[in-house]
């Protein structure tokens, strides 16, 4: 259970032992992103009665940690799904454990770390396919459609190319779901 203090506030609706349950639980979960929260505040605010359409719930959740606060609330574009509280709530926390990973991430010092794109080098081409040889070796086969702007008619043995490898291989092994040729502008390895 959360062993901080939480401050629950309603908006512009009565207090509802139910939504503050729900509240009190999706609080207790914040604990699993960050071990040092020193206190929460959410502020369920209720639509505007005088609205007409697009009657959305917000929820403002304001966490401190040391060294920061985080801060969640919907300012983005309207998510009629809103228009339930639960669901309402159920973003605003999902967002706020996000916040609070990324949070933890920086104190860490950790950097998500950008994978270079696959590349290659075409090695052969036919009517409809060809195949992209990787720097390890690997053969990648491509089908024309997986080129983008329709360059596949561009393309010669040689050309290098970005690739996208899809999950599952094809009959003839690692297949590219898309394939961008890179032109005069090389990846290099790093």
């Amino acid at each position: 259970m959360l062993q901080i203090p939480l401050q629950i506030t309603f908006d512009g609706m009565d207090p509802s032992p139910a939504i503050e349950a729900r509240i009190r639980e999706k609080a207790a979960k914040l604990e699993h992103f960050h071990d040092r929260i020193i206190g929460c505040k959410v502020v369920i605010e209720a639509p505007h009665r005088h609205h007409h359409k697009g009657k959305l719930y917000n929820v403002r959740i304001d966490i401190s940690v040391p060294g920061k606060d985080v801060f969640v609330g919907h300012s983005g574009p309207l998510n009629h799904a809103h228009e339930d509280v639960y669901v309402a709530i159920r973003d605003a926390f999902n967002a706020a454990g996000r916040q609070l990973e990324d949070h933890v991430r920086r104190m860490r010092g950790d950097v998500k770390a950008h994978v270079a794109p696959v590349h290659g080098k075409v090695v052969r081409l036919f009517e409809d396919y060809g195949f992209a040889e990787t720097p390890d070796g690997q053969a990648v086969y491509f089908h024309k459609n997986s080129v983008v702007d329709d360059a596949f008619d561009r393309l010669e043995v040689g050309s290098e190319v970005r690739l996208v490898i899809a999950g599952t291989e094809g009959v003839e092994g690692a297949q590219a779901s898309t394939v961008t040729p890179i032109g005069k502008h090389h990846i290099v390895e790093s």
